[in-house]
């Protein structure tokens, strides 16, 4: 097992952490077209339309392209939003992360390197959720599939959280989809709890029941 360490972002990082924030992203589009196509208002229909050749409804050679279009348009959509959110990625704070992360107050970017290379990264900014006026939102959390189980991802957080701390904040938020099960069973273990779930406002959310998690970490105070 080799060891790792986290220390700030440089800008000999920058491909390595978007190559990290892509692949860290696009990696849940399976999960969540798992998730979508197991929703009670999708295979109900999906199995009536295998059922009805044998009704002598329609042709065999109908449902199947029936379920095909329906199934791959599932895929397209989940596959889309993951792809959307890459792109808005790319052309806001990873566009240019020393800039929107080592040169504003309340930010702050670190990656962990292991054997030379970079093999995780995290990233801190005020929370821009109502009443987290003394929160910091942990962001950009991704650790390359060969270096994960080693604790890398929790050390990540917790330099996000002693960060945090060390501000003077009250809490720690982030938000995370449903398909990233691994995620959120760390945040449960770290302390985090769930607060609530929401959609966000955009096509297809509902139709995928593709749920938003927030996640709230308390940080204790000194004594």
């Amino acid at each position: 097992m080799s060891t790792f360490f986290i220390r700030l972002y440089k800008d000999s990082d920058y491909e390595v952490a978007r190559q990290l924030f892509v692949s860290g992203t696009a990696e849940h589009t399976t999960e969540a077209f798992k998730h979508a196509i197991r929703q009670p208002h999708i295979w109900p229909l999906l199995l009536a339309l295998l059922v009805l050749p044998a009704l002598d409804i329609v042709s065999i050679t109908t449902s199947i392209c029936a379920v095909t279009i329906i199934v791959g348009f599932l895929w397209y959509a989940t596959w889309r939003m993951y792809r959307n959110y890459i792109r808005l990625g790319f052309f806001s704070d990873m566009l240019d992360i020393r800039k929107h992360y080592l040169e504003q107050d309340g930010h702050c970017f670190w990656v962990a390197e292991s054997g030379g290379q970079v093999v995780g990264t995290v990233a801190t900014a005020p929370s821009p959720y109502p009443g987290g006026e003394k929160h910091l939102e942990l962001k950009r959390l991704s650790v390359c599939e060969s270096h994960r189980g080693r604790g890398i991802a929790k050390a990540l957080c917790r330099t996000m959280i002693d960060f945090a701390r060390q501000r003077g904040c009250e809490a720690v938020v982030l938000t995370t989809s449903l398909a990233q099960k691994d995620a959120w069973k760390m945040y449960d273990k770290m302390g985090f709890r769930l607060t609530h779930t929401f959609y966000r406002p955009k096509p297809f959310t509902k139709l995928l029941d593709f749920k938003i998690l927030f996640y709230q970490y308390d940080i204790p105070e000194l004594q």
